[in-house]
């Protein structure tokens, strides 16, 4: 098993005005890492499109504002879609009660919700991991397949980086080999989606 996530994202205290939640969207990107908050999925590859998530549901809105930076949270289509307007206290000051309902992804705690297999199933560990595990379908297969694609970009980067040192012609052509295999199995997902 392996952690849910290396680093935690967090949210800088942005309170300008905007005329629309979207406009805070390259600030969120860079905040969260350029991860989903929910499912830590990379945006690098075309085939996942990211969107900006309320954390606390519009419509249980009451003091919070639609444009409030503090209530944004940088989501994939896939956690965002499924997390839409679920919101079981229907409360926005009240996250989660009873193990059901959310924490944000931005409190450190929220890691200690879930784990990740060696090939990037997740897992949950919690009683209220289980239930957004449920909510936000985190079992769907497209988060270990994107976690298997950005482990092998890295271990690809990784292996470059030794053959400049010292040059090995045999792991050179492995690593050829892999990398097509790897940019050919991304554009087939570029182009079918996910």
């Amino acid at each position: 098993m392996s952690v849910f996530r290396l680093e935690n994202p967090k949210r800088r205290n942005i309170t300008t005005v905007v005329s629309g939640y979207r406009k805070h969207k390259d600030d969120l990107k860079k905040d969260f890492l350029g991860r989903c908050g929910y499912c830590n999925s990379i945006d690098t590859w075309r085939f996942v499109w990211f969107e900006i998530d309320h954390f606390v549901p519009q419509k249980h809105l009451k003091t919070i504002k639609e444009t409030d930076y503090i209530n944004l949270v940088y989501a994939c289509r896939s956690c965002n879609n499924a997390k839409r307007a679920k919101w079981p206290t229907k409360d926005e000051k009240i996250h989660n009660k009873n193990d059901e309902g959310f924490i944000d992804p931005c409190e450190d705690i929220y890691s200690d919700q879930f784990k990740r297999t060696n090939v990037g199933r997740i897992l949950p560990k919690t009683k209220i991991g289980q239930w957004m595990y449920d909510a936000m379908k985190l079992y769907k297969p497209q988060h270990e397949i994107i976690w298997s694609i950005a482990e092998l970009d890295e271990l690809i980067q990784e292996i470059e980086n030794v053959l400049k040192e010292t040059p090995n012609d045999e792991l050179k052509d492995r690593l050829l080999d892999c990398y097509r295999g790897f940019m050919e199995y991304s554009k087939k997902l570029s182009s079918e989606g996910l």
